[in-house]
């Protein structure tokens, strides 16, 4: 553990070398670039205060870190606006525009002490856009003054993304990065939860590797000197079930739904390949796993005077999804069925008219807390407006596209912009309707 977190601050150290040099050519390069091809100065500047004021009058501003993937990786970047990319400097002109941007969108351009983000505020403007805004106190003052940051990781020195808050009595969740699984928030990108009972303890999601349900192991003993009993998986993803060896050599009893078996034995080795490949020495001691006890329905917990059911309401986002209700607290763990900080994933085999009546009853049970797969613990209604009524509103765009006649190109058009604050909407939302548009040709 210790060798790999040492090699893990050893490459973000070159990284950080590597940034730094290349920058400090690419300065030197733009500034006699610049010097030979003068470009007016049609952009507006814009101090930490006026940024805060048009952010507060605007809900469409789109911000573009222009400092390196490294950079931004180590040090966090703002977190405000209707969008933020992450476009280096260096890439600015080729990749801009696959942003699909209108010339006319108000646009900030950003740096970490405001000596890239002039240039970069020029050469959109030399591209043709016409609503540019140059940051001129820099990312380190906006975070310095405590303002909204974004960052890879919050938890330096740990395999996890985030400290584990307790929830409830006894009751506790590490959060996961609300993006994709990279190496630097070490693949925990969802929420893994943990109930401390008299008798022991209860884990929600094995976690991504051995290594990562080894760092939440670390957090629970903190905690307690009691053993983790069971550890229960809220589907066959990765980031649920790839550290369930780990629990195993524990002593802990991994339990699944049917299907989450199924999809461990036909997949397992793919998932686990693919992680690898992600995330490289932190994949360290990470071997494919099969859960002691699988259900259909419905598995009860009797622990230390905690009744725990483990419920399977029906299809929802992947097979085998479960939740985790604890009635004598009226709190649900609700894994993937419920989404509200990141926009939900459609896979292929997704049935989404079959999530929108699992709801039905996933609604009913009347939870007082919910924590949901990804993203801080919420009430129904926030994640009914961003499960259930997305699926609804985006079933009914593509009917009507079908009903006229309408092709796959037409669904990625389908109006999303209700949306697309939320995390992983670029990487999701065009993929959602093309695949409830495919779908539901075939209902």
């Amino acid at each position: 553990m210790k060798a790999t977190l040492f090699t893990d601050l050893l490459y973000k150290s070159i990284s950080y070398l590597k940034y730094v040099l290349v920058s400090m050519i690419f300065l030197n390069l733009s500034a006699t670039s610049l010097a030979d091809n003068p470009i007016p100065k049609l952009y507006t500047d814009l101090d930490t205060e006026n940024l805060q004021q048009l952010l507060f009058n605007r809900n469409d501003i789109v911000l573009i870190d222009v400092r390196m993937g490294e950079e931004v990786a180590l040090e966090g970047t703002i977190d405000a606006g209707y969008r933020n990319y992450n476009v280096s400097r260096g890439w600015l002109e080729i990749l801009v525009e696959n942003l699909a941007l209108n010339k006319d969108t108000p646009i900030v351009m950003i740096c970490n002490t405001a000596t890239r983000s002039p240039f970069a505020a020029k050469t959109m403007i030399a591209m043709g856009y016409s609503n540019v805004y140059n940051y001129t106190d820099g990312f380190y003052k906006w975070r310095d003054a405590g303002l909204p940051i974004r960052v890879a990781d919050e938890y330096i020195g740990s395999m996890l993304y985030r400290k584990p808050i307790e929830v409830s009595d006894g009751i506790w969740t590490a959060i996961g990065a609300t993006a994709p699984p990279t190496l630097e928030n070490s693949g925990h990108n969802n929420n893994l939860s943990f109930i401390i009972t008299k008798a022991g303890v209860v884990v929600v999601n094995a976690g991504g590797s051995y290594l990562l349900a080894q760092a939440l192991h670390a957090e629970i003993k903190q905690l307690t000197d009691l053993p983790v009993k069971f550890v229960t998986l809220e589907n066959g993803q990765g980031h649920a079930m790839l550290g369930s060896d780990y629990w195993q050599q524990q002593g802990a009893t991994v339990i699944a739904h049917d299907d989450t078996a199924t999809e461990i034995e036909d997949h397992g080795y793919e998932v686990l390949a693919r992680m690898q490949g992600i995330q490289r020495d932190k994949a360290m001691g990470t071997v494919l796993s099969q859960p002691n006890i699988t259900f259909t329905d419905k598995y009860t917990i009797e622990l230390g005077g905690e009744k725990i059911e483990i419920l399977n309401l029906g299809p929802s986002h992947s097979h085998g999804d479960v939740v985790v209700w604890l009635p004598q607290r009226k709190l649900m763990i609700a894994g993937d069925i419920a989404f509200h900080q990141r926009l939900l994933p459609v896979f292929d085999d997704t049935d989404t008219a079959a999530w929108i009546e699992t709801w039905e009853a996933f609604a009913a049970i009347d939870a007082d807390i919910i924590i949901p797969g990804h993203g801080d613990p919420t009430v129904l209604s926030e994640l009914e407006k961003y499960t259930v009524d997305y699926l609804k509103y985006i079933r009914s765009e593509a009917s009507k596209i079908i009903e006229a006649g309408g092709t796959l190109e037409d669904a990625y058009k389908i109006d999303q912009s209700a949306y697309a604050h939320l995390h992983t909407f670029d990487e999701l939302a065009n993929r959602n309707a093309g695949r409830i548009f495919r779908a539901m040709e075939f209902e």
